[in-house]
């Protein structure tokens, strides 16, 4: 399985996968402003002929008077192609770039309550915790969990540079 940076020309194979599995829709150009504005943070997975089965939507929260933050947006695998660690890949490749490339302090996300899988991925396997649950986050009602992963590596960088600064 090849995982790439994410290009403006998969963006059709991205929304495609995207409606084939999620509730949560997103128009193209919401897809090209990430790509364009975080070009390091969003990923593809394809199969061996090529055809996008799995991608990561992701950008950073750099509001003035936060410490830098990335926020997954979106992640999707094709059906036939999950439990062979391409989501778990995508995460990865995503996280290190938010840790390096902006030096974020931690990552957030959004997930359904009800989604066990998306759950025991993002606690179990790479280490989220729950923040707080967010009240009928989703459109059809369902609560979220927004969940959290410290970079440790950056933790208190931007405190100290803001005191070097004054």
């Amino acid at each position: 399985m090849d995982i790439r940076l994410a290009q403006p020309e998969d963006l059709l194979g991205m929304q495609a996968c995207n409606l084939q599995n999620l509730p949560e829709n997103y128009q193209m150009r919401y897809y090209l402003y990430h790509i364009l504005s975080w070009p390091q943070l969003s990923y593809v997975a394809l199969d061996p002929k090529g055809r996008i089965v799995g991608y990561i939507l992701a950008k950073m929260d750099e509001e003035a008077e936060n410490a830098p933050h990335g926020h997954v947006t979106s992640i999707s695998v094709l059906r036939g192609y999950r439990r062979l660690g391409i989501a778990k890949r995508l995460m990865l490749l995503s996280q290190r770039a938010m840790s390096e490339v902006y030096r974020a302090e931690y990552v957030s996300l959004h997930v359904r309550k009800s989604n066990r899988a998306a759950i025991g991925l993002y606690r179990d396997t790479l280490g989220f915790h729950s923040h707080q649950v967010e009240k009928g986050y989703y459109a059809d009602g369902e609560d979220a969990y927004a969940m959290r992963l410290e970079f440790l590596e950056n933790k208190g960088l931007h405190e100290k540079k803001a005191e070097k600064e004054k």
